[in-house]
């Protein structure tokens, strides 16, 4: 049974994203595109295209251009865009680094990635700099000035005039994600994918030109990414940009700038349902928050939407799929819905087992095909193959299920990725690590419940013969290694960790056990 959406099919250009994006820009310039929160500085949309361009033309210059990879890592920043679309304006790819990794992890993306340039910001210039070190990078640029680095305006140019070279089949973006198990690979989403998906939103998420939204999610996330800075400045909303998450600093932004839309994920929504400082604030303006990038609970949906005075709803989709999928119409919201299917979209409720598809309410994993889905995993054609299948169904590795109304629920999951604050953790990489430590003999790491987290890493652990160590020790261990969001939170020293006969760690007994634990 092939699911379609409630919603016609819209018309896909067959466009580069940049003038896609950029499309108002003619028409509005001097209207104001990103607005720094923290400081007011503004960049209009005419501002916006002409950086771009003179980005485009300054790499042209340089030789770069279809091939060639540029890495961004950067906080949310108005210049962010100018960067991500100047790359794309020469057919170049941007691939997009979490500013929390450590210099371990972004040497890993550089490096599998191949990335030419790197760009940052002075704050994160050492970690940069070490990372880039044996590496394909040749010259880092930071926003700003900074010792031991080319400033960004170095790279601005001649407008770039010469667009024929860049098809929509190209690899516009490489962001990185786990999958559905796993280590993190290159995501590849071409012009057409991400043009597909802002097209595909634009009936159900109903942003206007009269919007203002509030980008404090980052945009190297797929989400803050196409969501926001694309997705809503392709219907030129104006954007207010937070480099980081702080509640005070987030509610005087939305208070003082009349924020209209607010797409958020579950941790940011919880602290708009009970955090008393929300009172001391005005948000009337808001005439929707938008959840995604981990399951929100019905209740808090609820809780949040009586405070805020508007609907609260979520979505669904995956970095596989630039990332929409599912979204909840303006108002056509269901408790616990993750909504419908987005135009020009299929989706099955498949048995995991049997392959066989399921009925109405009936939980199966979710198998997603459309125009948004990527084109493969860089370099890994057999994480490609078990991802998407033959016919194009991308397997998403989440369990739900779909009522008359065509409205869809994510129950669980198949796949065992941890989401910690929407951050996707990898139990695979988290083992492989711990295993190293010269105490563990063997470990597993499965998510546990956290109300503020969502989901958080717990580690069982068995000890060699004759060793000792502590759960802080361990915890110490991990944090030299990896991003703050991927740290252990809770440790269990066990005597052996379940497996089954052909040497697989059996996470779901230990999930069971800890749910049973917790009275769920």
């Amino acid at each position: 049974m092939i699911h379609t959406s409630p919603l016609p099919d819209v018309s896909i250009p067959d466009t580069p994203l940049t003038p896609y994006v950029l499309r108002h820009a003619a028409a509005m310039p001097d209207k104001p595109a990103l607005i720094d929160g923290p400081t007011g500085r503004t960049l209009t949309f005419g501002q916006l295209a002409a950086a771009t361009s003179a980005v485009a033309g300054g790499l042209a210059a340089r030789g770069f251009g279809k091939g060639d990879v540029f890495a961004i890592l950067a906080p949310n920043l108005p210049e962010y865009a100018i960067a991500f679309h100047g790359v794309a304006t020469t057919g170049g790819t941007v691939t997009t680094l979490n500013p929390t990794y450590t210099a371990e992890e972004i040497s890993f993306q550089l490096r599998d990635s191949g990335a030419r340039y790197l760009l940052t910001i002075p704050m994160f210039l050492d970690v940069a700099k070490e990372a880039a070190e044996g590496t394909s990078v040749e010259e880092v640029f930071v926003f700003g000035e900074a010792d031991g680095a080319s400033p960004f305006q170095s790279l601005f140019g001649e407008p770039f005039v010469d667009h024929a070279d860049v098809d929509s089949s190209d690899v516009v973006v490489m962001p990185y994600s786990s999958g559905t198990t796993g280590f993190s690979k290159g995501v590849m989403l071409t012009h057409h994918n991400l043009v597909a998906n802002i097209a595909q939103g634009e009936p159900v998420l109903e942003i206007r030109d009269d919007d203002i939204g509030i980008a404090v999610l980052p945009f190297f996330h797929i989400y803050g990414m196409q969501v926001l800075m694309n997705g809503a400045l392709a219907a030129g909303t104006t954007l207010i940009t937070m480099p980081r998450f702080d509640l005070e600093e987030f509610l005087r932004i939305c208070q003082d700038y009349h924020v209209t839309r607010y797409y958020l994920v579950p941790p940011i929504i919880l602290a708009l349902a009970k955090h008393p400082m929300v009172d001391q604030y005005d948000l009337s303006d808001a005439r929707q928050v938008f959840s995604g990038a981990a399951p929100l609970g019905a209740e808090l949906a609820a809780e949040a939407a009586a405070r805020m005075g508007c609907e609260v709803v979520q979505g669904y989709g995956l970095t596989e799929t630039s990332p929409v999928t599912h979204a909840t119409p303006v108002g056509q919201f269901k408790p616990g819905s993750i909504g419908v299917l987005l135009p020009n979209t299929e989706c099955r409720i498949v048995d995991p087992e049997t392959e066989h598809d399921l009925g109405l309410d009936e939980d199966g994993e979710v198998w997603i095909r459309g125009p948004q889905v990527m084109a493969g995993y860089l370099n890994n054609p057999e994480a490609t193959a078990i991802t998407i299948d033959a016919d194009g169904w991308l397997h998403t590795g989440d369990i739900g299920h779909v009522d008359e109304d065509g409205h869809f629920y994510i129950v669980d999951r198949l796949k065992e990725l941890i989401k910690y604050k929407g951050f996707q953790v990898p139990p695979a990489e988290l083992e492989a690590l711990l295993i190293t430590h010269p105490d563990v003999a063997d470990v597993a790491v499965i998510p546990v419940p956290d109300e503020e987290a969502g989901e958080i890493p717990k580690a069982y652990v068995v000890l060699k013969p004759g060793h000792e160590t502590t759960a802080e020790d361990l915890q110490a261990f991990t944090a030299g290694h990896v991003a703050h969001y991927k740290q252990i939170r809770e440790v269990e020293f066990i005597d052996v960790i379940p497996k089954s006969a052909s040497g697989k760690i059996l996470r779901r007994l230990l999930r069971d056990e800890e749910r049973r634990r917790r009275g769920e």
